[in-house]
């Protein structure tokens, strides 16, 4: 694996080295905290695994953490799950992320960008103003630490005032993004009981309106636990009967209180893409949360108060959250409502040269998408203030850091960044002093002692293994929601190898130190009892102008067989004929191997996603292997369920 991208891509020169906050931050560290004061980020990052109360300690005293209550000491339980952080200690979230407004009151905390893509920006004082305003309002509804939260809502500066204030009071935030349908959206918020929602009237996507009125009524009547509901009219329409409206609860002057709660205290739940059965309610720590984004965005991301930060994202995304948390650098944080392709493939691209954005951060897909439909943002737009690309979602294939080298700048730090939900942060991605190999992560994370571990257990270098985090990060869960024993989430992550994290993504770490991350080990193609991953075949495919999108499933026979289908969604105008099939599959042969040649290729209407764009590999799998579509999926978390009537169909012929 480590010869096959011998020299770098990208190389930071010295002084960007010099001037990055890490650098700064090993130094410190070193003279403090007993980091090593050499053998750059290797070393340090091998500090921070082998020495976390150090580092931990090193990072809430760098960023100069705030607790109330100092705490008793700094990883009082290493057992996973149930690793115990500060325990003693007391703190706020929001009072950390609005810090900024006391220095700089008039400069942006928030630019706020629609399909018209004109920036509105949002001041730290107002912004700190209308969080002071609204939390006074919640306590005044009742609302009270541990009461949950909701928002039905687009990526606006409401919903970040929303979070805000309701981590002020020290109640527990939860959102849905209002493209959701109705029963996706109580999937999720009946499981935690919110005693308040915050709705729009409605949404603007693609250049059309679309209404929710009937949604958030809908909402209404399914969850009894509500006492208020807070209208936003974003389309400018009246507020329904008995909701209280926005600009009322945020017209006061009123100091914000921020509501002193254990580190461990729950900050927000996030839910699982919840392919089957009910999506999983993710929930964690104002204290936890707080430190990882601190280490994540401030050291890995570079992030500071000249800096302006800007992901593609909804609130129903782990990267929403992700994005807000850019507060707590003093950042100012880009906010986007509206399609991705508005009014064409580069809107993207356009938000960045309006907003000034220095972090762009996008998904895997829209950067293939626009290799595909030829955009050229560095020649069209004025991208000179991007110094970082990142992606997330699926794996960047190797076509797109090439793309993004030529097509935006070449002297373009390009950041493929892993993680999850489930940590609302990273496992591995951008280190500012290190290099970029195609194709390839550029490193685990501080923190975080990530492996490639073979079936028993035994670390793995330059080969295929899982995904396993072998020691506790701060924002790994607290727990599910409604799981009173702890059942489900030792199931979800610790049932393969006791007391370690395994994540469910094959992974190879390079004896370089880079990462590769090949596709969900739990959607595993074994063939020959070889295993691969789909991503794999995915890179491959859909370089093909061809291809527009292709899924793989590995299916075991009761023969003792094994089925591997392609399935394929074609470009417009492209014909699957013989031509094709063969060009697909010399393709795979050529760029991979023999044995990743799938037994059929097959034609389809389209590829199934999770709500947040994730190709749906398992349910697929289920159903091609006979299970009836209710039990093989939960119809509420798949963008398109006609979709997979096709492969509940096609099982049923094969049959």
């Amino acid at each position: 694996m480590p010869t096959a991208n011998p020299l770098p891509l990208w190389q930071p020169d010295p002084q960007r080295i010099a001037r990055a906050r890490i650098t700064a931050f090993q130094a410190w560290a070193a003279e403090h905290c007993g980091a090593p004061s050499g053998g750059g980020y290797a070393a340090l990052h091998r500090w921070s695994v082998d020495e976390p109360e150090a580092f931990w300690t090193a990072v809430t005293q760098w960023f100069d953490v705030r607790f109330d209550t100092p705490p008793a000491q700094v990883l009082g339980d290493r057992t996973m799950p149930g690793a115990r952080w500060f325990p003693g200690a007391t703190l706020n979230y929001a009072e950390h992320a609005l810090r900024a407004a006391a220095a700089r009151p008039d400069d942006a905390a928030l630019l706020y960008v629609d399909e018209s893509c004109e920036p509105r920006p949002v001041t730290w004082a107002e912004l700190r103003r209308q969080v002071g305003s609204l939390a006074a309002e919640l306590r005044a509804l009742g609302v009270r630490p541990g009461d949950r939260v909701s928002g039905y809502l687009p990526n606006i500066p409401q919903a970040v005032v929303a979070l805000l204030a309701t981590a002020a009071v020290g109640a527990v935030w939860t959102s849905c993004a209002p493209d959701f349908g109705a029963r996706s959206v109580l999937d999720r918020f009946q499981q935690v009981e919110p005693v308040v929602l915050f709705t729009v009237d409605g949404y603007c996507y693609g250049g059309k309106e679309h209404d929710r009125a009937d949604v958030v009524a809908e909402l209404r009547r399914e969850l009894p636990t509500l006492r208020a509901v807070v209208h936003i009219p974003l389309l400018g329409a009246p507020a329904p009967d008995g909701a209280l409206e926005w600009a009322a609860l945020t017209a006061g002057d009123t100091e914000p209180v921020f509501e002193q709660v254990p580190f461990e205290h729950p900050l927000w739940v996030l839910y699982s893409s919840g392919t089957t059965g009910l999506p999983k309610a993710i929930v964690q720590s104002q204290g936890g949360i707080l430190v990882e984004h601190l280490k994540q965005l401030g050291l890995h991301c570079d992030l500071g108060p000249e800096d302006r930060f800007f992901w593609y994202t909804s609130t129903g995304w782990m990267m929403w959250n992700f994005l807000v948390s850019g507060l707590l650098t003093g950042t100012t944080v880009i906010l986007y409502d509206g399609s991705p392709g508005h009014p064409d493939t580069g809107a993207q691209w356009r938000i960045a040269e309006r907003t000034g954005a220095t972090l762009f951060g996008t998904s895997a897909a829209y950067v293939m998408a626009c290799r595909k439909a030829g955009v050229h943002p560095g020649r069209d737009y004025d991208l000179s203030r991007v110094q970082c690309v990142a992606t997330t979602g699926s794996p960047l294939p190797p076509d797109g850091f090439r793309w993004l080298h030529d097509e935006v700048r070449d002297d373009l730090w390009i950041a493929s960044v892993s993680g999850g939900t489930d940590v609302c942060s990273c496992f591995a991605g951008a280190v500012p002093t290190l290099p970029v190999h195609i194709g390839e992560l550029q490193a685990p994370c501080l923190g975080t002692d990530l492996q490639s571990w073979d079936p028993s257990g035994a670390p793995l270098i330059d080969e295929v293994g899982e995904l396993v985090v072998a020691n506790p990060m701060p924002s790994m869960p607290i727990h599910f929601w409604n799981d009173p024993d702890g059942s489900r989430y030792h199931d979800s992550y610790f049932a393969m190898y006791p007391g370690v994290w395994r994540h469910g993504d094959w992974i190879t770490l390079t004896s370089r130190g880079s990462v590769v991350i090949h596709g969900r080990s739990d959607s595993t193609l074994n063939r020959q009892g070889v295993r691969m991953g789909s991503a794999d075949i995915y890179e491959a495919v859909e370089r093909l102008p061809e291809i527009k999108e292709s899924l793989v499933i590995g299916i075991e026979q009761s023969d003792g067989g094994y089925w591997m289908p392609l399935f394929v969604h074609l470009a417009p105008g492209a014909v699957l004929d013989d031509a094709l099939v063969r060009k697909i599959k010399q393709t795979i042969r050529e760029q991979l191997s023999p044995r990743h040649i799938p037994d059929e290729i097959i034609q389809v209407p389209g590829i199934p996603h999770t709500l947040t764009g994730k190709r749906i590999e398992v349910p697929v799998k289920r159903l091609l292997q006979g299970a009836p579509l209710e039990q093989a999926v939960n119809p509420g978390s798949v963008d398109d369920l006609d979709l997979l009537r096709f492969y509940e169909n096609l099982a049923r012929e094969r049959a």
